[in-house]
């Protein structure tokens, strides 16, 4: 939900001396979702528009390197939360949309289903997920909590250098990639031992498509 019609809800809501279910507050988007399809998808002048546009076939979008909803709508099943889970994708269900023609109406329908799909996950987040700390216990390389520092000079020495000095980081060097909106969004960092990295290449998603249209 965009900012400005989560505020017009609240508006309306507060005028009618209403009060959404407090699941209902958490997650409601499905139903607005479902209702925009249908306003759009089996339109005539939306499918004329769309439909046999853009098309990429499935060679193509491999060859030039797509990812995403580029990739999945010329009918090539690739997602990196499947791939190559990270965080606990590996512990949810989902399924992975993929279109048939390639054509601009195939990456719509892709993305339609994928907002179901993330709806389907942020149930069983909200359902399966565990109580608990939400960061890391060690104040060299995340902030001390706010009371411990009132009553522990050493938590706000810890919370002082790092903030002026940072933390260090053992010499090495990784590439990470995670499954973006757009497609895998990867980032290269090279570590020397200090606090700042020696070097960091951003992958965006966008790059390589964008890069199809160039002569």
């Amino acid at each position: 939900m965009m900012c400005n019609e989560q505020c017009y809800s609240l508006a309306v809501e507060k005028l009618l001396n209403i009060r959404p279910p407090i699941r209902a507050q958490w997650i409601r988007a499905r139903k607005m979702l479902e209702n925009l399809n249908l306003k759009i998808a089996f339109r005539r002048i939306w499918k004329k528009r769309t439909v046999d546009i853009g098309v990429i076939s499935a060679e193509e979008a491999l060859n030039y390197g797509f990812s995403g909803v580029m990739l999945r709508g010329s009918g090539i099943k690739w997602d990196l939360r499947k791939s190559q889970p990270y965080d606990v994708y590996d512990q949810v269900e989902f399924d992975i949309p993929i279109g048939s023609k390639g054509d601009c109406y195939d990456r719509y329908l892709c993305r339609v289903e994928e907002m179901r799909q993330s709806l389907r996950i942020i149930l069983q987040c909200l359902n399966k997920m565990p109580e608990g700390e939400i960061k890391v216990d060690d104040a060299k390389v995340s902030p001390p909590k706010r009371s411990e520092m009132k009553t522990s000079m050493e938590s706000l020495i810890h919370h002082f250098k790092l903030y002026t000095e940072g933390y260090q980081v053992p010499p090495g060097a990784t590439y990470t990639a995670i499954e973006a909106p757009k497609g895998e969004f990867g980032v290269y960092l090279v570590s020397d031992g200090s606090s700042r990295p020696y070097r960091c290449k951003i992958k965006a998603p966008g790059f390589a498509h964008l890069s199809e249209h160039l002569p």
